[in-house]
């Protein structure tokens, strides 16, 4: 049967080495089992509630994507799309979380859409790469913000808007205890780094008596708090189509990155370049981010952590699938993910923003049409705390520097509809 579903041996591939490469992915990207409670806790949501929606989230998802796809990625409610969800429309524009929701659910039926109607790659090929990268790393610099303000190393301040914190409090010396931990243990290539750095700090802070333990392994939490309740009305609001945007350009770039990405170091592209099977694998995840939202969580998207599987060995969507059932399993381990404090999750945001902003490293800084847009884009997420913000300057500067520069030549149709979007988004409904 795994032979007809998976064509184990078309792909040069066993059972074993696809269930070690399914274990290798779930260890390296199992940390958003405590960080997302964590993030989206704080708009209201029920932690427990949240824990469970990752959980069948992550599992949905990688299903489809392996059964579907025949793909070994595995995927999860997004790194930075929880941010966005929590930090910038909850928190920041006011909304609820039901609204918040409704328009992940929105944009994922959008992207289900572009997808079908392959409308995806001439939006893609339409986005510079260089504004591609920094959007990335905008979201990188927004995350690591986050991360020092939860571990208590940057406050708020009311000279200078922000501001050292006490970094004699344990919580903070944990947290850059913690960061370190994880570097070293990803220096060394040891699986699972992230995951090992938050439970270490964990442990720590149990044994210090700042955290308390609330157990192991229980039966799962109730999802009722969550389940259903999107509201999807509330999210077509006219205020709200940036916010449908953000989630709908952030989950494409990042999708289709780490699809090709993947499928690279895996050898399931041609020569040519052409990704086989491109088209289901998009479907699958869009699908599992309209299932997330039904669930009650962020945009569901794939993972780069994926990765750490290919390089194991997977090569076939049995190594997904397998990634799917430890989800499964994991949602016995809520006492656990509820045990986590937030000082102990920073150390794993900072991380994920280490590798967001390495794309900075292919800008073309000597050209400053390129490069101040870039810069623009970068820093005006973090400071504005929205990654919607963020991708507007983004599209106006560049537009801009490339029209004034005299090099409009250098646009496309799609940018220029884009920006001039961003403008009235900007002008009329900050």
């Amino acid at each position: 049967m795994l032979e007809r579903l998976f064509q184990l041996k078309a792909h040069n591939t066993t059972v074993r080495t696809e269930c070690l490469a399914g274990l290798t992915t779930f260890l390296t990207m199992a940390y958003i089992l405590f960080v997302n409670p964590s993030i989206l806790g704080e708009t209201g949501m029920d932690k427990g509630a949240i824990f469970v929606a990752t959980c069948l989230a992550a599992a949905i998802g990688s299903a489809i994507m392996g059964l579907i796809a025949n793909y070994p990625i595995a995927l999860a409610p997004g790194m930075g799309l929880n941010a966005f969800f929590t930090y910038t429309v909850v928190l920041g524009m006011g909304h609820t979380w039901q609204v918040a929701l409704g328009a992940v659910f929105l944009s994922a039926c959008l992207f289900l859409l572009l997808s079908i109607f392959k409308i995806r790659e001439w939006i893609i090929n339409s986005i510079p790469l260089e504004l591609r990268s920094a959007i990335a790393a905008g979201i990188g610099l927004f995350l690591a913000l986050i991360a020092l303000q939860s571990a208590g190393i940057v406050v708020d301040h009311p000279a200078t808007l922000v501001g050292m914190g006490d970094l004699s409090k344990p919580q903070a010396l944990l947290a850059i205890l913690g960061f370190f931990v994880i570097v070293g243990l990803e220096a060394r290539k040891v699986t699972g780094a992230v995951l090992i750095g938050i439970l270490l700090i964990t442990l720590i802070s149990m044994a210090l008596g700042i955290s308390q333990f609330g157990g192991v392994v229980s039966m799962p939490p109730s999802l009722a708090p969550t389940f259903l309740q999107l509201d999807i009305m509330g999210a077509l609001d006219i205020g709200l189509i940036s916010v449908i945007f953000a989630f709908l350009f952030v989950d494409l770039f990042d999708n289709s990155g780490t699809l090709i990405a993947v499928a690279k170091k895996a050898g399931l592209m041609r020569k040519d370049g052409h990704m086989p099977k491109m088209g289901r694998a998009l479907i699958a995840d869009s699908t599992a981010a309209m299932g997330g939202s039904l669930l009650g969580t962020s945009t569901t998207t794939s993972y780069i952590e994926s990765a750490a599987g290919v390089s194991a060995g997977g090569r076939t969507g049995l190594t997904a699938c397998v990634v799917a059932v430890l989800f499964l399993l994991a949602l016995f381990f809520a006492p656990l993910a509820g045990s986590v404090p937030a000082f102990a999750t920073a150390p794993a945001l900072m991380f994920v923003a280490v590798l967001m902003t390495a794309g900075m490293a292919e800008i073309d800084w000597e050209d400053i049409t390129v490069a101040a847009p870039v810069l623009i884009t970068a820093l005006a997420m973090p400071l504005t705390f929205s990654i919607a913000s963020g991708i507007a300057f983004g599209f106006i500067a560049w537009v801009a520097a490339k029209t004034l520069a005299g090099r409009w030549r250098e646009l496309n149709l799609m940018l220029v509809i884009l920006a001039g979007f961003c403008v009235v988004k900007l002008g009329l409904f900050s």
